[in-house]
């Protein structure tokens, strides 16, 4: 996997591992409610998968930008220091919001 492709992956997994907390709480802020709601927990028991996925994906990620050196040939995007330094702020902007969703469900019962 590449680079890009981890990220993403993380990304999702993140997203898996806090929709059972944090979508009824948007939900709730965007007026939108009833007993249906209670449905949306359904997925807490897979979220230790998730999590684990997306902190796999993470550190796949981290391993690919700081860890290893690119193999590219000169004059190619992966070769460029401009090029690395965008993925690398990508990285860090997806991935701290991904933390605070990942950490979410120990803050939940501070919003419900």
């Amino acid at each position: 996997m590449n680079s890009k492709q981890t990220l993403i992956a993380s990304v999702l997994a993140g997203i898996g591992a806090s929709l059972c907390c944090v979508a009824p709480l948007v939900l709730l802020g965007l007026g939108i409610g009833g007993a249906w709601m209670t449905t949306l927990t359904a997925l807490e028991p897979v979220r230790p998968v998730f999590v684990g996925l997306a902190l796999l994906f993470i550190g796949l990620t981290f391993r690919k930008l700081y860890l290893t050196t690119p193999i590219c040939e000169p004059g190619k995007p992966c070769a460029e220091n401009e090029v690395i330094s965008k993925q690398r702020f990508i990285f860090w902007s997806v991935t701290f919001p991904l933390l605070g969703l990942l950490a979410f469900p120990l803050f939940a019962p501070l919003f419900y």
